[in-house]
């Protein structure tokens, strides 16, 4: 790209980046999107606001060789709002990149294995983490980032705050869970969180890679072959017998 380009170039890119902030996108949907202007600019060397249509097929078709579906769809997005806030200029055959449809069923754990998988896990911090991910059905980093003020025990519910697409949402919290809830606090008293890391006085989750390390020695342990680090919640079938309830969650 010669200097004149390159100019052009990091003058577009720049907008692009100051559209996705006025758009409301989200640091990882930024991210997303400007890579793909990134990564189509170094695959023909030039500013992409003058490639052709022939040009853009001819990119998207080497990027389905050499990289995942997702990786596609992104960068087809970012391409298309990079067209139309940056350029301003129509995305005409956007049909032409379409991902293949498929109906995979995911992979869920029977309650008997959740139960083995919970009964199993040493660690008391990872047992009531999986316990409260399990049966309230919440993704990795929505448990993560529980609080104790997310914690209604009068209406039995958790508040789970910018979940998937930065949404809210209320879930149900069984009877059982809000006593292990209760218990593990105690442990620690945290003043804000329920899965701090090990340094309590900081405001810092439990290490998520720790977590998903401990996970997949757990399904090892029990011998389940699934690639299991969420699952809709299911009906409670466990019980623990050290978790004791106490008021000083959730009131």
């Amino acid at each position: 790209m010669n200097s004149t380009d390159l100019e052009r170039f990091n003058s577009l890119y720049e907008q692009h980046l100051t559209n996705l902030k006025l758009q409301g996108k989200r640091p990882a949907t930024i991210d997303a999107y400007s890579r793909a202007v990134r990564r189509i600019a170094q695959f023909f060397d030039c500013c992409p606001d003058a490639l052709t249509t022939l040009q853009l097929k001819r990119y998207f078709a080497n990027l389905i060789e050499t990289h995942s579906w997702s990786t596609v769809k992104l960068d087809r997005n970012g391409s298309q709002f990079f067209y139309r806030y940056t350029l301003n200029k129509q995305w005409e055959w956007l049909n032409i990149v379409r991902p293949p449809r498929s109906k995979k069923l995911p992979d869920v754990l029977a309650p008997e294995q959740v139960a083995l998988l919970i009964s199993l896990t040493q660690q008391r911090r990872y047992q009531v983490f999986f316990l409260a991910l399990y049966f309230m059905g919440l993704r990795l980093s929505e448990g993560l980032n529980l609080t104790v003020q997310d914690i209604d025990a009068h209406t039995m519910q958790i508040h789970v705050r910018n979940g998937k697409g930065g949404k809210d949402r209320l879930v149900p919290l069984p009877q059982r869970t809000l006593n292990a809830l209760r218990a593990y606090w105690l442990t620690h008293r945290h003043p804000k969180l329920l899965f701090p890391a090990r340094e309590i006085m900081t405001n810092k989750t439990m290490d998520r890679g720790g977590v998903q390390k401990a996970m997949k020695q757990v399904l090892k342990d029990c011998g389940i072959n699934k690639p299991i680090l969420k699952q809709k919640r299911l009906n409670e079938t466990l019980s623990l017998n050290e978790i004791k309830s106490s008021n000083d969650l959730g009131r």
